[in-house]
């Protein structure tokens, strides 16, 4: 993979409590970074929840090594939000990441 080939900007989400200003929390997505990847559709599943028939895209993300990248982040791209299920280093070698992603559409 050549470094041209992401060319996507993602910005990388973690979720922070916050006080609602009534003396409880409110949890909300703050952005940890952008950065530049790749994009790629991988299956698409429909299930029923709550008597609704419900789309859920799965994608491949690779984006650049980062060591803080975790699970609970999410992915935020043209508007779309990637749930992260697996965070994966293809080559062991700590040059890129795959991020195993869910979307509800």
């Amino acid at each position: 993979m050549s470094i041209g080939d992401l060319n996507k900007r993602l910005t990388l989400q973690h979720q922070t409590k916050t006080s609602d200003g009534m003396g409880g929390w409110v949890s909300v997505w703050t952005d940890a970074a952008t950065v530049w990847g790749s994009v790629w559709p991988v299956s698409a599943n429909d299930t029923i929840q709550a008597n609704a028939t419900v789309m859920v895209v799965t994608h491949r993300i690779r984006i650049r090594y980062r060591s803080v990248l975790k699970t609970s982040w999410r992915v935020s791209w043209a508007g779309r939000y990637f749930t992260i299920v697996s965070i994966i280093d293809p080559s062991m070698n700590h040059k890129f990441l795959d991020l195993l992603c869910k979307e509800a559409a």
